[in-house]
Formats: structure tokens, sequence, C-alpha cells
């Protein structure tokens, strides 16, 4: 019996170690074949017709899941590709197998004025996008494109009253801990965030605790990295919500 025509030949394809991947859905808005999809905890290839083996989705794996292997293989096929898209809604697409991960942009008009209608607090939030974490923030989301982006300690928006209105409102926002944080693939991420966002600006908000100084040193070891002369706007917030200094860092 002759083999399948489309299986012929040997071909690039992704490989996803599903011993390695934890769900976070990192490699989901770099493939823009939409050939990665979260099921049962896993990131999972859902057809070898919609890999290209170019392997975009390999940078954001924070596990090293993703691997390119030559196998025998359905050929890619773009028209399916494009009736595959066709088919995705517009509403925001999961990048995790949680409601923690999953991306949304909030910075439409349409969504602005929904949520102020349903906002009943004193002042409403600044925030424009989700997820907020850095380690699960894609570096090619498209709301950091062109963006003015906010690196911020956590502890920052509990001790600082005026956050919202004053750090958070007009910026996206990435936190990390330098402390607490497994900081494994965060200056890679940055590293990215400088090379391909087009940044309009970088703050970096910071507890003026010593070990908070970390977070400083990533967005300019990330900076160096990239080769990009971005400035560093400083702000160093004290335990009780003051400013002790904000500075910009050449």
């Amino acid at each position: 019996m002759q083999p399948h025509p489309i299986l012929t030949g040997k071909r690039k394809i992704v490989r996803i170690d599903e011993d390695k991947c934890d769900g976070c859905g990192q490699c989901i808005p770099s493939c823009a074949e939409g050939a990665i999809r979260i099921v049962d905890g896993k990131a999972r290839l859902i057809s070898d017709r919609f890999c290209d083996g170019l392997g975009a989705c390999l940078g954001d794996c924070p596990q090293d899941a993703i691997s390119i292997e030559e196998r025998a293989a359905e050929a890619f096929d773009e028209q399916a590709v494009q009736a595959h898209l066709a088919q995705k809604t517009d509403h925001p697409a999961p990048v995790g197998g949680c409601p923690s991960a999953r991306m949304f942009d909030f910075s439409s008009t349409a969504t602005r004025k929904e949520r102020l209608a349903n906002d009943t607090s004193a002042a409403p939030s600044a925030l424009s996008h989700w997820p907020v974490q850095l380690h699960l923030l894609p570096p090619t989301a498209p709301f950091l494109q062109g963006a003015d982006l906010l690196i911020c300690a956590p502890c920052v928006p509990i001790a600082m009253a005026d956050f919202h209105a004053r750090l958070l409102s007009g910026r996206a926002v990435a936190l990390a801990c330098p402390k607490l944080d497994n900081q494994t693939g965060y200056v890679e991420k940055l590293t990215t965030l400088f090379a391909e966002a087009n940044l309009r600006s970088l703050t970096v908000a910071r507890m003026s605790v010593p070990c908070c100084g970390g977070l400083l040193m990533l967005a300019r070891s990330a900076r160096q990295v990239a080769g990009s002369s971005l400035p560093i706007g400083d702000w160093v917030i004290g335990p009780e919500g003051s400013i002790v200094e904000t500075n910009e860092v050449a």
C-alpha cells in the first residue's frame, strides 16, 4: 500500500513537551496561524496543517517546552489556516489555561465606556490590559506596541494612594518583584520588548527598600542587550506611600 501522499516527506514542525508545559499560554499570541491551543491545561498543536514550522512561538515559552523537530506531517496549508482564523471571534482570546493568563485589551472606546458605566467606585480604574504579571505578559502583545510602559513592583500600588491617576493612567504595565519572583527569562522578555515593541517611554516604579533596586537593574540590563537608548524614568516610593525621588536614567 502506498503511503498517504500528504505524508510522503518529512518537514520541520513544532513539538510541545507536555511534561515541561505548564499551560501558561505565552506561546499562543506569537503563533499567527492559530495552530496552538490550551487543551486540558497543556499547550497542544491542534493541526499539523496549521503549523508552518518556523518556530515563532519558541522564544515565548518560559519552560523551554517547545522545539522544532523534523517528522512526517501533513503539509502546511495556508488556505486551511485562513479558514481557521476566519472562524475566530472578536472576543478576547485566552492566552493561558486559566483566567489569570487570559489576554484582554480594555483600551477601546466602547470597552472604556462600558467599564465607566459599571464602575461605582470613587475613581475609575486606569488599567488598560490584562494580564499584568511580567511572567504572564506576552512581549508581542498588541497593547505593548508603541506603548508607554510601566515596570512596577507589586508593593507600589498598595503603598501609593494615587497610583492609578499618577502612574498607571496612559501606560501599559508589567508587575515584577526582584526579590520574590523567579526571574528566569525576565531580561530576555524585556529585551524583546525593547527590540520589537517600539516603546515610546519606559518608567520603573519601585519601593525604597534595597532589594527593590533589582527592578531597575533588570530594565537597564534588558535595554543594554537590546541596544536601546530609551531613557528610563525611575520612581522610588516609600513604605508609607510618599514619593522619595524621581530620576531619569540615561
